[in-house]
């Protein structure tokens, strides 16, 4: 076949979407899953699988922000259908293969780890108190690089509603941080 030819092209577009996305997606849906990693890579192989039925024009432009987005509703199915499960059969033990600590989910580089470890599990700690959709957004922002108007359209939320959550996340983490008492007032507003 010639390497030119439009189905070449389309393949390697996918493969190289696989290649940049794949990790930091399967980090984003892990935490969205709680540490779920055999649900994790299934939302996160069915996103490519819709990516690979989709239109390459329809998407191409915003691919980033599609790929978060079809995750996040695949993985939010997910959940509300476990969670029809387990109020149906309240007894079954829970055998999901979970992973032991959110730490597990995210590689560092040696270097980056022996800077301040003790710092990283403080703030990691704290992160995993903000309600979430602080935590949410948080996420994409910094560990899925995604911008505003991106996050904005993975939420569903306007792009100053993400500004607002992602001020008031890295406010909370500032003042506990800092360890100053203003902690409570900042994080008493549930879902922002």
């Amino acid at each position: 076949m010639d390497s030119s030819s439009p189905a070449t092209a389309e393949n390697q577009w996918v493969c190289e979407a696989l290649q940049r996305y794949e990790g930091p997606l399967l980090r984003y849906t892990l935490r969205l899953l709680n540490g779920d990693l055999e649900a994790a890579r299934d939302v996160v192989q069915d996103a490519f699988v819709k990516l690979i039925q989709q239109d390459r024009s329809a998407v191409e432009d915003h691919l980033a922000p599609w790929l978060y987005r079809v995750c996040r509703n695949r993985a939010l199915d997910r959940i509300r259908k476990e969670q029809r499960m387990q109020t149906s059969l309240p007894d079954a033990p829970n055998t999901n293969g979970r992973l032991g600590s959110s730490d597990d989910t995210h590689r560092e580089q040696p270097a980056e780890q022996a800077q301040h470890p003790e710092t990283r599990s403080r703030l990691l700690t704290m992160v995993a108190d903000l309600p979430e959709r602080q935590r949410e957004v948080l996420r994409l922002k910094f560990q899925g690089d995604l911008s505003y108007r991106e996050i904005a359209e993975v939420m569903d939320l306007t792009v100053s509603h993400v500004g607002v959550l992602i001020h008031t996340g890295i406010q909370t983490l500032r003042q506990r941080m800092i360890g100053s008492p203003a902690t409570a007032r900042t994080t008493s507003t549930p879902g922002t």
